[in-house]
């Protein structure tokens, strides 16, 4: 056999080899980057999960605040237009009340307490899709399983009031929306500090 002929037919077959091994690693690396690419989902969907709990655990405690400043509406035992049945989006106050607006004034403390609630309703309905609220006093807002629950079963005016938000989330696993909503995913007590 001719040595130029050799070398020739030793050239293809190295050039075969070295193009299978070329596709087999563009497999490889297909599936790390397919991996990357589950993993960028679950962070971008954590990150938003994470801004939603800090937006409503900013808006629980705006509410809170509001309350403390209306202490004479905050602290009745009935009739604190505070507090709330369980709310689901669209959340409308149960007496909607706008004398904040420019140019109106509030004729009483409860009209503030009922348009600070219009008001701050329709912020958090704004800022969670999905938004379901109850302002309630209750002395067990958690179940026997240790997870938030929407009912509020007291009525003693010594028992704290809480501000119960949930929301729903959509999920990226399933291409749905997850309705985190059954159950409260933030459950802030108003404190009374000094002037609740």
């Amino acid at each position: 056999m001719n040595p130029a002929n050799f070398r020739i037919r030793q050239a293809q077959k190295t050039s075969g080899f070295t193009l299978l091994e070329v596709l087999v690693s563009i497999v490889v690396l297909s599936f790390g980057l397919l991996g990357m690419v589950g993993l960028q989902a679950a962070s971008l969907q954590a990150n938003r999960d994470a801004r939603l709990q800090s937006t409503a655990v900013v808006l629980a405690r705006e509410l809170a605040e509001m309350m403390r400043g209306n202490k004479d509406q905050a602290l009745l035992a009935t009739n604190n237009p505070y507090l709330t049945a369980e709310l689901t989006s669209p959340l409308v106050a149960p007496t909607a009340s706008y004398c904040l607006s420019v140019g109106q004034n509030c004729a009483s403390t409860t009209a503030v307490a009922q348009a600070e609630l219009t008001d701050w309703l329709a912020r958090l309905d704004d800022a969670l899709p999905g938004a379901h609220v109850r302002i309630c006093r209750d002395s067990a807002p958690y179940g026997s399983d240790g997870r938030a629950v929407w009912a509020c079963t007291s009525t003693d005016t010594t028992d704290p009031i809480l501000v119960k938000i949930g929301w729903s989330r959509p999920s990226t696993k399933t291409g749905t929306t997850v309705d985190q909503a059954a159950q409260p995913s933030i459950v802030l007590p108003v404190t009374p500090g000094s002037t609740l």
